[in-house]
């Protein structure tokens, strides 16, 4: 390979270098703390789901679910990742 060969290369190796840092680090560094954010929900926390629902987790089920209490006397079981936000927690005992 000669000098100006390498050097039509150079551009896209700076175009990859700048979508790595501008868009791929900072999705992959989110998807991290939104998976450690829904590991660490527990029992007592109120929790606000993807579609908008705010309730309290009831309890924490296998399979990656969870039973949210909407209401009084209404629960209804989610899937762990469709958390979205914690908007408190509960202190550990």
């Amino acid at each position: 390979m000669d000098s100006k060969a390498i050097g039509q290369f150079i551009p896209l190796i700076l175009i990859f270098v700048i979508f790595y840092f501008l868009l791929i680090r900072p999705q992959q560094r989110k998807v991290k703390e939104h998976k450690a954010m829904v590991e660490a929900v527990a029992r007592g926390d109120m929790v606000v789901a993807a579609g908008g629902l705010i309730g309290k987790v009831a309890r924490v089920l296998e399979d990656d679910k969870v039973e949210l209490e909407i209401s009084d006397n209404l629960s209804i079981k989610v899937i762990k990742s469709s958390i979205s936000a914690v908007l408190s927690k509960t202190e550990p005992k």
